[in-house]
């Protein structure tokens, strides 16, 4: 991986938590305004980084969100998680 790529795979990682925290934080708080606004802020951040992701660099999972967009299965090129190099 370059180091912009790597650059980009860690901001998503960032963003997921973001969300998956306020996730449960909204579980017990569910009319808690600031706390959805900001897990609706960075849910679309993500969802922005993933898409950018995956036209520069191919599918970030291999769950029929992304449908392939060449005549190769691009999922097997990249290292597969505990290859990375962080």
């Amino acid at each position: 991986m370059d180091a912009n790529q790597v650059a980009l795979i860690k901001k998503i990682m960032e963003l997921d938590f973001a969300c998956i925290d306020l996730n449960l934080y909204l579980d017990t708080h569910p009319d808690d305004q600031k706390a959805l606004r900001d897990y609706n802020y960075y849910s679309q951040q993500s969802r922005s980084l993933k898409t950018q992701y995956e036209q520069l660099y191919g599918p970030l999972m291999s769950f029929g969100e992304v449908p392939s967009q060449c005549n190769r299965f691009r999922w097997v090129d990249d290292p597969w998680p505990w290859e990375n190099q962080y």
